[in-house]
């Protein structure tokens, strides 16, 4: 049997049908960007997922040409959907714009490369100038033409194209979008996020809020950014994202895709190690292989069928971001890391508007970016109040090596950067008074005059904690005969173990008593019981009170 070359890469429609590349037919989104009639439809999904080659197919569908191109969707499922679809075949002009290339080291460069792909736009378009009703809408279209457009004309030129192309045609225009969101994190990679931000909602206001000339729109981007930075007011967005069961199966293969794509080049013997390694996402309620691993594989397979799988995903852009929240991470972070590593699943509050700007609010954005970045799957999920929460795990054998020689490869290096603060290291050398001045001088920035309560003490000694180098920081750690508030253990028993009770004292002079009462509890309750058990010999103790502001530490 001759081979099927396979699109390694290739991700425009017309090449892969005419050059005879090996094609999973993905032709009835097209069936349900028309049945479900979505005016501006924003897919996300994770890298090399099939985002770009769909959206060439969609152009290549609904776009208005001279040239026939029935061909190139002879016996796809689309032909076969009904008349309904086919009547809608060539029948809109279509403006195709794709972010990729704004991936640049500053905001001018970005924005140069805009100017190149708007004016290529422009370019595929050129013969509808002379039909122009008039000569500032002619001067204005080779401005941007040519590149020599002022800079805020490029932030309506997609509407003033559709314009253009309303008045020619007498047709709406169907706007393509893809990877909308790679000028964004570049941006906030590179430092110039805000005034890109500001950039892409000018660009998107103007071309699918306000024109009346859009027949429909198709954005995508593998992170939701939300709607509040970029789709300002957008009123008419519909966002398909992972968890969504419309349109699953149209991105990424799904088993029964994979099974006969193995038949076809007679690896079916191999299915299992596929699905070990390239199976397990899940879209909705489908279920969904990486279909840039599954092609990479199988294009591996051409002169030695019992190679074996590797990771072909891992090289992708999004483990930017990734590594960025994961250096940022403390020493819990890497612990469930490590659980899922090993199996086991973690259950995380997922909230899908989030922005690059959140990465900074809180280690929990971290499980938001790695699920919908493709890095965890979804187990299950349930509401509770106004959140959704989601069992996750790691969803198959390529993306748990990346966790394993990546991840924490970047938690190893982030160790040894680590230096113990001068309140690290008070702790660690048993220096009461410094521990109290520290404490003291940081509650002075931290903590709102009126929170005297021992739980807002508690969380606040618990977050200076959290950097504290190799150390593991337990919070209310079952141990002996009660609870003692803070627990740090060196991983290796041969080195030290701290324990920290909390006491709130209602007067200043006050506040050493309540040093020795907390003292006394640690004793009583034989809180180092436990640590002793598990080999500890070198262990501290702190009794810690609190007056308003003050802070007062003892040992034995």
């Amino acid at each position: 049997m001759e081979w099927t070359p396979l699109p390694v890469g290739v991700d425009n429609f017309e090449e892969i049908i005419t050059k005879g590349y090996y094609y999973v037919d993905k032709t009835l989104l097209i069936k349900d960007l028309i049945d479900l009639r979505g005016k501006v439809n924003l897919f996300t999904r994770p890298r090399r997922f099939g985002k770009t080659l769909n959206m060439s197919m969609v152009r290549y569908f609904f776009e208005k040409s001279d040239e026939d191109r029935s061909r190139l969707f002879a016996g796809t499922k689309i032909i076969d959907a009904g008349e309904k679809y086919l009547m809608e075949f060539g029948q809109y002009p279509v403006i195709s714009l794709s972010l990729k290339s704004m991936k640049q080291g500053s905001y001018e460069s970005a924005f140069h490369c805009l100017k190149e792909d708007i004016a290529r736009e422009f370019k595929k378009h050129t013969q509808i100038v002379q039909n122009l009703g008039s000569n500032d809408d002619r001067t204005k279209y080779d401005l941007l033409l040519n590149r020599k457009a002022d800079d805020d004309e490029y932030l309506t030129s997609l509407k003033f194209l559709s314009e253009c192309l309303y008045a020619f045609y007498g047709k709406k225009t169907v706007i393509l979008i893809d990877e909308y969101d790679v000028p964004l994190e570049n941006a906030y990679f590179s430092g110039f996020y805000d005034k890109m931000v500001r950039l892409i909602r000018s660009l998107f206001e103007s071309a699918l809020k306000t024109n009346d000339t859009l027949e429909f729109a198709v954005i995508t981007g593998c992170l939701r950014i939300s709607k509040e930075s970029i789709f300002t007011g957008l009123n008419n967005l519909k966002i398909i994202s992972i968890r969504d069961k419309s349109y699953a199966e149209h991105f990424g293969f799904t088993p029964d895709e994979v099974r006969q794509m193995l038949i076809h080049y007679g690896f079916e013997g191999n299915l299992a190690s596929v699905q070990k390694w390239y199976d397990g996402y899940k879209f909705g309620d489908t279920e969904v292989y990486n279909p840039w691993s599954v092609i990479n594989y199988v294009d591996s397979c051409y002169k030695d069928k019992t190679v074996f799988p590797r990771p072909y995903w891992s090289n992708t852009s999004s483990s930017s971001i990734v590594r960025t929240l994961v250096e940022r991470a403390d020493l819990s972070v890497k612990q469930e890391i490590e659980a899922l590593i090993e199996g086991k699943t973690i259950t995380k509050a997922i909230h899908e508007d989030i922005t690059y700007d959140d990465m900074d609010s809180t280690q929990e954005n971290l499980w938001n970016f790695l699920f919908f970045t493709g890095y965890l799957k979804k187990i299950s999920e349930r509401q509770e109040g106004e959140d959704i929460l989601m069992e996750m795990a790691i969803p198959n054998s390529e993306v748990r090596y990346i966790y394993k020689n990546t991840v924490l490869r970047w938690f190893e290096e982030k160790t040894k950067e680590k230096e113990l603060t001068p309140f690290y290291q008070s702790i660690l050398n048993g220096d009461c008074e410094t521990m109290a001045q520290l404490l003291s001088d940081n509650l002075m920035e931290t903590i709102s005059f009126y929170d005297y309560q021992e739980s807002y003490y508690h969380g606040f000694l618990a977050g200076m904690l959290k950097n504290i180098g190799n150390y593991i920081v337990l919070s209310n750690r079952e141990s002996g005969n009660g609870r003692p508030d803070i627990l740090l253990k060196y991983p290796s028993v041969r080195g030290k173990a701290v324990i920290m009770e909390i006491k709130v004292s209602r007067t200043y002079q006050e506040l050493e008593s309540k040093c020795d009462e907390a003292l006394r509890q640690i004793e009583d309750r034989k809180y180092e019981e436990a640590l002793r058990q598990e080999g500890y010999t070198d262990i501290l103790k702190y009794g810690i009170a609190f007056y308003r502001k003050e802070c007062m530490v003892k040992r034995p």
